[in-house]
């Protein structure tokens, strides 16, 4: 049974009491360690559970490309079934609001063969703001089966963007802030830019504001990617700086009507690691 790719508080709010549906809490935060997990314990959705980016949705560093390498599947399973999430389990993922960690267990689960998950539109803020319950206890649920089944065909690796870059049917966007992709500031990584040939699409354009974290209009968001190139791209590839942030652009991208994209799962933790691949930086025509 197809679930809509995106869900207001109010339809959650109905369906909480669902014994198929799992909420999944994604609050994390890159510069502050422990925020989404503090965050969690001080007031949570009720029966909802806590995922973190760095413990079960990413492999240690090292074990793959990048800051966030993909879980190794035995490790996403092992997380899923944790949680109590099965074959038939409808997930609920949020994060503090506008989708940019939420969404990467969306595109994981996704990855690894779960069609069941929605994103809930507005996040937290616009629970709390709403004056819906939440609760503090940390709720435990019976251990499930979860089978992983890895879609490869969803992920290209360095070697693919290179290849494609220069590729006129090819439209690879960059999800990081401008200020990054342009190479004026960089506070992660070693080497400021971008991948030449990149379009420039911060998540949070994604979002009304910082203020209203819901997703814009379909169609607005479908304007805006065409205006990228979408429309004439045969391909588009995402990234960020560490294949976490590039979900939500890839979750954009299919909510405005277009055929799923493809994450760069390294992203640019990946490619300027090695100092022999082409770097640009400024903007892009």
């Amino acid at each position: 049974m197809n679930v809509p790719q995106l869900v207001s508080t109010e339809w959650l709010a109905r369906h909480l009491g669902d014994p198929l549906l799992r909420v999944a809490d994604v609050r994390w935060s890159l510069l502050e360690r422990g925020k989404g997990r503090n965050a969690y314990l001080q007031g949570h959705i009720p029966g909802a559970v806590y995922m973190d980016v760095d413990g079960d949705l990413a492999s240690p560093r090292g074990q793959g490309p990048g800051r966030h390498p993909l879980p190794r599947p035995e490790l996403f399973a092992a997380s899923m079934s944790r949680a109590g999430i099965g074959a038939e389990t409808h997930v609920i993922a949020h994060d503090f609001g506008d989708g940019s960690t939420a969404a990467r267990l969306w595109w994981l689960l996704r990855y690894f063969g779960h069609e069941r998950v929605s994103l809930l539109d507005g996040g937290f803020a616009r629970w709390a703001a709403e004056d819906r319950p939440v609760e503090s206890s940390i709720p435990t649920y019976p251990p499930s089966e979860f089978a992983p089944q890895p879609r490869p065909g969803l992920l290209v690796d360095a070697d693919a963007v290179e290849r494609l870059r220069a590729d006129p049917g090819t439209l690879i966007l960059d999800s990081r802030m401008a200020e990054r992709y342009e190479g004026r500031s960089e506070p992660i990584d070693p080497v400021a830019g971008h991948i030449p040939g990149a379009r420039n699409r911060p998540y949070p354009a994604n979002v009304r504001s910082a203020q209203d974290p819901c997703f814009l209009e379909p169609a607005r968001l479908r304007e805006q990617f065409m205006q990228l190139g979408a429309g004439r791209a045969e391909r588009v590839i995402a990234y960020c700086g560490s294949g976490v942030n590039a979900c939500q652009n890839l979750f954009a991208l299919q909510l405005a009507g277009f055929e799923p994209g493809l994450l760069y799962e390294g992203s640019w933790s990946d490619w300027c690691s090695v100092p022999a691949r082409a770097m640009s930086s400024g903007s892009e025509p």
